[in-house]
């Protein structure tokens, strides 16, 4: 799916991908928690005017894969570890949801821009 690099476009990918992988018969709550974080983080920081970012969604053997590409390269998410003092509410620990409920993650850098990948547990 291509999806517009707004929060309007991230929240659609999420419910989109949500609907997906409940037609598929797959728990769904888990993938749309690990879904939000890298298609908000495409909209907010990897945003380029005039680029869309795409959500891809596949499943081979048990397993559910979600990728998330958008057009920054130079902009690769790392995990922020937590700090004593830091606001719960603050933003930039989402990866860490990311990093505690999927099986594995990662970033692919391509010839233009990145894919942020997750395989949360089903």
């Amino acid at each position: 799916m291509l999806l517009s690099a707004s929060r309007k476009g991230a929240r659609l990918a999420r419910l989109l991908a949500t609907e997906r992988i409940r037609s598929w018969g797959l728990p769904h709550e888990t993938a749309a928690l690990v879904i939000a974080e890298p298609a908000t983080n495409a909209a907010l920081h990897g945003r380029v005017p005039g680029r869309n970012f795409r959500l891809t969604l596949s499943v081979t053997n048990d397993r559910l894969r979600i990728e998330v590409r958008d057009p920054r390269v130079e902009r690769l998410p790392t995990v922020r570890p937590r700090t004593e003092g830091d606001d719960p509410g603050e933003s930039g620990h989402g990866l860490m949801l990311v990093e505690g409920l999927a099986d594995r993650w990662g970033v692919a850098p391509q010839l233009i821009g990145k894919t942020v990948w997750a395989e949360p547990a089903l």
